[in-house]
């Protein structure tokens, strides 16, 4: 197993579970983790859809316990490598324990802030998942994440973004935070992203996909 850690935890807010001490950040368990939303979705036609090629580098930003870095990890096949990136450390290294365990080799775990400089060379992503997480991010915070995202992913890398649709019903945040369509639209647009296709992925769940 190949293991990076990257120790880039900084300038949180309390909202995003971080702990101020004497003026410095101390890094808490983000409000989401230890929670995915695989279970929620249609998981073959999500990954059908996101088209994912063998032999790709693909960062699942804000990973959480994993799920979706383990479901890609078995499309981009031995040659190519998923990055699996989160804030939080303990499920940074549960994830560690648990590939290890299985004998994944081609997911390595960055423990860093997404919403700063990650530790990817420019163009050096050939697509990126965030899953569930922007409406978790502070408003404020949202520009910093997607610029990072552009700035890593390639030429037409490819921007995976899932969301839970804009209703009162079923699991997931109150509908106040929802984001729908139209502001993950206003999100991207200012960052060089065009919609390559969308669709449904479950009863409350849609994804969205961007080419850079």
């Amino acid at each position: 197993m190949r293991a990076h850690a990257s120790s880039v935890a900084r300038f949180m807010s309390a909202e995003f579970g971080v702990i101020r001490e004497g003026g410095n950040a101390v890094c808490d368990k983000p409000v989401a983790a230890g929670k995915s939303s695989l279970d929620l979705i249609d998981k073959e036609k999500a990954l059908a859809l996101m088209d994912i090629q063998p032999d790709w580098r693909f960062a699942d930003l804000a990973c959480g316990p994993g799920d979706y870095s383990i479901e890609i990890a078995r499309r981009v096949g031995e040659a190519g490598i998923v990055y699996a990136v989160d804030l939080w450390r303990e499920g940074i290294e549960a994830l560690g324990r648990l590939i290890a365990a299985r004998g994944i080799g081609n997911i390595e775990t960055v423990w860093a802030d997404i919403r700063s400089r990650l530790p990817f060379a420019d163009r050096s992503i050939d697509a990126c998942l965030l899953a569930t997480i922007l409406h978790d991010l502070p408003a404020a915070d949202r520009p910093s994440t997607l610029r990072e995202t552009a700035r890593i992913l390639k030429p037409a890398g490819v921007l995976n973004i899932i969301e839970f649709k804009k209703t009162g019903r079923g699991p997931g945040p109150p509908q106040r935070v929802r984001l729908d369509e139209q502001d993950i639209e206003a999100l991207v647009t200012p960052f060089g992203f065009t919609r390559l296709d969308g669709s449904e992925v479950g009863e409350f769940l849609y994804l969205l996909k961007y080419e850079k």
